[in-house]
C-alpha cells in the first residue's frame, strides 16, 4: 500500500452523501428511470430545485461528531444534474435556480472540519440517447458523450483543489474499453497522483462477470461491495451501505435502520479489515434528516469511548465469537464487541492460543479479572446490566498479536471438519448418551 493511502485504512468510517435535484421528487436517487418519468418534465423540475437551507458546515459537524474521517458527495448522479459550475453544460446548480456551486461549498466546509474529501461521479447520464445506444449503435454520439464525461472528470480534478477520493459509478452496460477508462485513470493520476480511485470503471474483457455491475479487478485502488460486507483479500475495500432500508437518495416514507444496526455494520466491516461508507440522503431543502442526525449522535458517543477498537483496526476474526458478538484487532489488542450481553457476569472465549496478559472493560475503563485455561479465556466480574445502550467492548491485551488454536482458525462450516474429530471423541464414539458402544 502506498504511504499516502494509509489514512484510508485508519479511517474505517466515512459519510456517503446522495443529494441532487431528485431529492425534490422524494423517491430516491433513481426515480427518473425507476418511475419512468417524463424527461422534459424532470429537467424542468430539476432546474427549479432550490435548497435554500443547505449548510455544508452543519453536514460536516454531524459527520465529525459521528466519528467519521472522510466524506464522498455525489457531484453528478445518473440523472445528469451537476452540483458544480461545469463549463460543459448549463444543467448545474450554479446556472439554475440555486445559483450556487454546491461541490465547492461542500469541499471547503468538510476540509475546514478536518475531514478528508471525495467526489462521486456517475459515468451514466440517462438524458443522453447515446449512453443507451452505446458505441456499437451510435459510435459518433457515444464518442462525443464519452469526451463530455472525461472533460467533466478533468474539470473536477483541476478546479477544486486536493481530493482524497474519486468514486465512479454508472459504468453499466459498457466496458472499460468503451469508456476508455485506462486513459481516464492516466489523466487522473497526472492531475492528482495521490488520489484513491474506486473500482467501478467498467468490466474488462478478462474480468469475471461475478465482479458485479461495472466493477473491475484491473482498475481501481479499492473495492466497493454494496449493500453487503464482503472482505476483499487483494486490496483495500469499503462497504457502502444505506442508513435507511433501501434507497440512497431522499425518499418520503422511507424507514430508518436503528443505531445498533448501523453500528453493527461498522464493527463487521472493521472486523473484516475494511471501511464502512455510511449513506445519507439530505432533504430537498438541503438539511440532514433528523432521524439520521439522531442516529449519528448515538454512534458518535459510542465512538468517543470505543473508537480505539475501530480506527486503524485489522481483520479481527481471530476465533469463534459469534454467540457474543464481533472482534476487531489493533496491534496486540483484541477487542470483543459484545452485541449480546447475557447478564451472566462473564464472557467466555474459546480457541485463543496466545497467552492473555490483561483485560479491560473499555466501556467503563476498568480492568477486569481474566483467566486462561488452555485455549479458553474467561473474563469475569462483569456487570449484569450492559454498561452502554449500544455495544460494550472488552479489550484483551497480549504481548504479541493474538493467534487462534488450530481448531479455531476456521469458523464453523469452514475448513477441514476432521479437525474436530478428537474433540467429539472425548465423549465417546457411539450414539448412546454416554458415548459407549452397546452389545
Amino acid at each position: 500500500m502506498r504511504d499516502e493511502w494509509r489514512w484510508f485504512n485508519e479511517a474505517r468510517l466515512g459519510l456517503f452523501i446522495h443529494w441532487g435535484a431528485y431529492a425534490a421528487i422524494g423517491h430516491g436517487e433513481q426515480s427518473l428511470f425507476r418511475d419512468h418519468l417524463d424527461q422534459a418534465a424532470y429537467a424542468e423540475a430539476a432546474c427549479r430545485w432550490n435548497p435554500t437551507r443547505f449548510d455544508p458546515h452543519r453536514w460536516a459537524e454531524v459527520a465529525a461528531g459521528a466519528g467519521m474521517r472522510y466524506a464522498v458527495l455525489t457531484s453528478r448522479h445518473h440523472d445528469g444534474y451537476c452540483l458544480w459550475d461545469s463549463q460543459y453544460t448549463d444543467y448545474t446548480s450554479a446556472r439554475q435556480a440555486p445559483g450556487r456551486d454546491f461541490v465547492r461549498e461542500y469541499l471547503e466546509a468538510f476540509r475546514a472540519a478536518g475531514l478528508r474529501v471525495g467526489l462521486y461521479y456517475s459515468l451514466a447520464d440517462w438524458r443522453i440517447p447515446a449512453y443507451w445506444d452505446g458505441p456499437d449503435r451510435d459510435p459518433e454520439g457515444f464518442a462525443a458523450f464519452r469526451e463530455y464525461v472525461h472533460n467533466q472528470v478533468r474539470e473536477l480534478l483541476t478546479d477544486y483543489g486536493h481530493l482524497d477520493v474519486i468514486w465512479f459509478d454508472g459504468a453499466w452496460p459498457h466496458s472499460q474499453e468503451d469508456w476508455r477508462s485506462a486513459e481516464l485513470v492516466e489523466t487522473i493520476r497526472s492531475l492528482q497522483p495521490h488520489i484513491l480511485i474506486n473500482n467501478r470503471l467498467g468490466l474488462a474483457d478478462d474480468d469475471a462477470a461475478e465482479e458485479g455491475v461495472g466493477r473491475s479487478r484491473t482498475l481501481g485502488d479499492f473495492g466497493t461491495p454494496e449493500h453487503q460486507i464482503v472482505a476483499d483479500p487483494e486490496r483495500m475495500w469499503e462497504s457502502c451501505q444505506v442508513s435507511t432500508w433501501r434507497l440512497w437518495g431522499y425518499a418520503t416514507g422511507e424507514r430508518w435502520r436503528p443505531a445498533d444496526v448501523l453500528l453493527d455494520m461498522l464493527v463487521e466491516a472493521a472486523g473484516k479489515g475494511g471501511n464502512l461508507l455510511m449513506n445519507v440522503g439530505p432533504t430537498p431543502d438541503g438539511e440532514l434528516p433528523v432521524e439520521f442526525v439522531a442516529q449519528m449522535a448515538r454512534i458518535g458517543r459510542w465512538m468517543e469511548r470505543h473508537g480505539e477498537a475501530i480506527y486503524g483496526s485489522a481483520a479481527g476474526d481471530v476465533t469463534e465469537f459469534i454467540t457474543y458478538g464481533r472482534q476487531t484487532r489493533v496491534g496486540n489488542n483484541l477487542y470483543l464487541v459484545i452485541r449480546f450481553w447475557d447478564r451472566r457476569g462473564e464472557v467466555r472465549v474459546a480457541g485463543l492460543q496466545t497467552p492473555v496478559r490483561r483485560a479491560v472493560l473499555l466501556t467503563t475503563g476498568q480492568e477486569v479479572p481474566v483467566r486462561q485455561v488452555g485455549d479458553v479465556v474467561t473474563v469475569t466480574d462483569l456487570p449484569q446490566e450492559p454498561p452502554t445502550d449500544l455495544f460494550p467492548v472488552i479489550r484483551l491485551e497480549f504481548d504479541e498479536p493474538p493467534q487462534a488454536a488450530p481448531w479455531a482458525v476456521d469458523r464453523l462450516w469452514q475448513g477441514d471438519p476432521a479437525r474436530m474429530s478428537d474433540w467429539a471423541a472425548l465423549r465417546g464414539r457411539s450414539v448412546w448418551t454416554d458415548g459407549l458402544p452397546r452389545p
